[in-house]
Formats: structure tokens, C-alpha cells, sequence
């Protein structure tokens, strides 16, 4: 059988996307096939379109890292039926019409979420939740660096620091994403267009106790200002660049580690995990109220040039979810 599906003749900027027909997956053990209903935008899908960040071994060469849909056919014991609503973590493959997803990564979806809301939960929650609970070890009372507030990993995240007791400080690129990341709860925010060299700020503060960086290179040095003895700098992103000099008397002396991290590669059972962490953590404090989705907008996935470009420009605040209504509708 046919699906339609976003895909690339070769990797290249956002008029290398098109809608093509391609064989749709069928349901293994393990893995629920699910007819996509809205599938979450994230720089990880624009890195990959670019010919950035390959596809792990086995894993589908289209984009698409998470999505909420209904199940279409399951193979095998599930627990799972034709008909669920559900929403989680793919490999990839979530720019089409109907994707595989491991069982173990399925969530219920509630009543009350949109498909929208839905699909822009599981990759920026869940690698919020890794990186600041898990591999950064953040505990109450702790102060939290939150570079890219604004952005939909950067909105989880400082919602997770509160979650977890601790005081997110925000960084962002103008005077609405600052506000925003107030009205999230970030204690302290700064423009990093008007303070590149903010460690000095953020230690009038009372420095960081880790920081959650999607940025890389270009950030490096300011970051290990910005840190207290014994603190935490977790790399997410290379926005900023691959490589920058290491001041190691400043990482000794105060004891800093360094800790590089992503999702996609992570094995199935830490995935399933933090999915466990996402549906008893931070789901109930969605649904009443204690945690905001935030989703900036939704396109067509007809419109996935545009999606692209939209995130490319860092116009978002918070997420951007494809939504594939009028195709599944027809």
C-alpha cells in the first residue's frame, strides 16, 4: 500500500522538500503503526534536511522525530488497539502519513489535548527532562542557565526546573521571548544580542548551577563563567558552532563537568523511560494547569517549506507542529 510523505531528492534548504508517494510501513511486534495526525517541527529535522544529522542505522530516512495519531494495526500481543489515540517519540518518519512507533514510546492521549498539543509534547519535554533531571542531576534550589528560552525545548525546560524546585535563568533573542520566558517562570532573562558576554550577569545572579545549552562552541567560554563550582554545562545543539578552545584551569578549578547529550540515538529503554517520566511527570501537571504546552503555530504539511523556514528564522515561540487534517479527512 501507497502513503503520501514529505521527502529530498538530496539534502539542501527548504525547495528540497516535496510530497511524494512512497510504501507505507506495516505493524511489527513491538511497533504500532499509526496514521499521523499532527507531527512536531524541530531543528533536528532542519539539521537533517540539510545533510546534518543522519538517521540512525535502521531508522526511516524521512524527518519527523514525534507525532500524535491514531493507531492503525498492531502485530502480535499489544496494548494497544486500533482506534487509540496516542502520541510519542519516533526514530524518524513522522512526515508522512502513516509512521511506526515502538510500543514502549506510545502515550494515551488524553481527551482534553488537541492533536497539536499532542504531537508538540514528546521531543522537547522528553529531552528537557533527560538533560536536567537525568544528566544534569538538577535538584531543588539549584539555579538553571536556559539558553534559547523561547525555543519549544527551551519553553519545556523551564518549566522542568520549576518542576524539579529549582530557578530557571533564560536567555533569548528580543523583548517578546524574553517576556514569555517570564510568564514561563524563568526567574531572570537576558538578550544575548545585548550581552554576549553574559557569565558575569548570570553569576550577579548567583551563578549557574547547570546549564542547558544548545548553542556549542561559540558559548563555551561564557558558559564556564557563568558556572558555580561543581556545575553542570549540558550541550544540546550546535548552533554556535563545532569547536572553541578550552580554558581547563577554570573547568579544574572549579570542578565543572562537561556533558555533550542527545536524544535520537539513546537506546529503546532509556526512550521508554523518559516517555514513563513525560506520562507521569509532566503530563498530569499539563492537564491541570500546573505546566503550559505552548504552541506557537501549526502549517499544512503542504506547507512544510514554510514550517522549515519559520524555525530557520527563530520566529517560534515554543513549537511548530505539522498538521496533516485535510489529507487524512479526504
Amino acid at each position: 500500500m501507497k502513503m503520501q510523505a514529505v521527502a529530498q531528492q538530496a539534502p539542501g534548504g527548504v525547495e528540497t522538500m516535496e510530497l511524494v508517494e512512497r510504501d507505507r510501513p506495516q505493524a511489527v511486534p513491538g511497533k504500532l503503526l499509526v496514521r499521523v495526525m499532527a507531527a512536531g517541527v524541530n531543528r533536528a529535522d532542519l539539521m537533517q534536511r540539510e545533510g546534518r544529522y543522519a538517521p540512525p542505522p535502521g531508522a526511516s530516512p524521512l524527518m519527523g522525530l514525534e507525532v500524535a495519531g491514531v493507531v492503525e494495526e498492531v502485530a502480535g500481543e499489544s496494548n494497544f488497539q486500533p482506534g487509540d489515540a496516542v502520541f510519542g517519540l519516533l526514530e524518524g518518519g513522522g512526515y508522512a502519513e502513516y509512521a511506526l512507533m515502538d510500543e514502549a514510546l506510545a502515550i494515551v492521549k488524553p481527551d482534553p489535548l488537541s492533536w497539536v498539543e499532542a504531537a508538540s509534547l514528546p521531543e522537547a519535554w522528553m529531552t528537557a527532562w533527560f538533560n536536567l533531571a537525568e544528566k544534569a542531576g538538577v535538584r531543588a534550589g539549584d539555579n538553571v542557565l536556559v539558553h534559547a528560552g523561547a525555543s519549544g525545548v527551551g519553553v519545556a525546560a523551564i518549566q522542568v526546573a520549576g518542576l524539579l524546585g529549582a530557578q530557571a535563568f533564560a536567555s533569548a533573542g528580543s523583548a517578546d521571548k524574553l517576556a514569555f520566558c517570564r510568564e514561563l517562570g524563568a526567574a531572570q532573562v537576558f538578550n544575548y544580542r545585548q550581552a554576549p558576554a553574559f557569565g558575569e550577569l548570570v553569576k550577579s545572579w548567583g551563578g549557574a548551577d547547570a546549564v542547558l545549552d544548545p548553542v556549542g562552541a561559540s558559548y563555551l567560554a561564557e558558559n564556564l563563567q557563568a558556572l558555580n563550582p561543581d556545575g553542570r554545562l549540558v550541550n544540546i545543539g550546535l548552533m554556535g558552532g563545532l569547536k572553541a578552545e578550552l580554558d581547563f584551569g577554570r573547568l579544574l578549578m572549579k570542578r565543572i563537568s562537561v556533558i555533550g547529550s542527545t536524544l535520537r540515538p539513546q537506546p529503546l529503554e532509556t526512550k521508554a523511560r523518559l516517555a514513563a517520566a513525560l506520562r507521569e511527570r509532566i503530563l498530569p501537571g499539563i492537564l491541570d494547569g500546573r505546566l503550559r504546552t505552548v504552541v506557537d503555530c501549526s502549517f499544512p504539511w503542504s506547507q512544510v517549506q514554510d514550517a522549515h523556514q519559520y524555525i530557520a528564522d527563530s520566529r517560534n515561540l515554543g513549537k511548530v507542529v505539522l498538521t496533516m487534517f485535510p489529507l487524512q479527512a479526504g
